[in-house]
């Protein structure tokens, strides 16, 4: 296996635990039109660590890649809403935001390349 894939387990898996940890800063960053706050965070997060733990296994790669991928594509409403609502930005500058959104993409391509 990849070292590439021990990495990008271990940021879905510490992305995951800091939505249990710290979730009401990610509920603080969802738009309002999305229902249910805090069970989609609990929900993503403890689904960030699964798909994280099982990038690890062979079993469950092919299937672990693709909930990852459609997680990332789901939470771009999350970063669309933080660069353009001032409250949800957390304070970040515009071109970390932006910054932010882009690498989105880099990232699903990240993951993509071992599917």
């Amino acid at each position: 296996m990849s070292w590439h894939l021990y990495i990008l387990s271990f940021v879905f898996i510490v992305a995951g635990i800091f939505h249990l940890i710290r979730p009401k800063a990610f509920m603080r960053i969802m738009p309002l039109y999305i229902p249910y706050h805090r069970f989609l965070v609990y929900t993503s997060g403890i689904t960030e660590i699964v798909a994280g733990v099982g990038v690890l296994f062979v079993a469950t790669r092919t299937i672990s890649l693709w909930g990852m991928v459609i997680m990332l594509v789901l939470f771009f409403p999350v970063h669309i809403h933080m660069l353009i609502n001032k409250k949800a930005s957390l304070n970040f500058p515009k071109s970390i935001l932006v910054f932010r959104l882009l690498l989105q993409f880099g990232i699903i391509y990240w993951v993509y390349q071992y599917i």
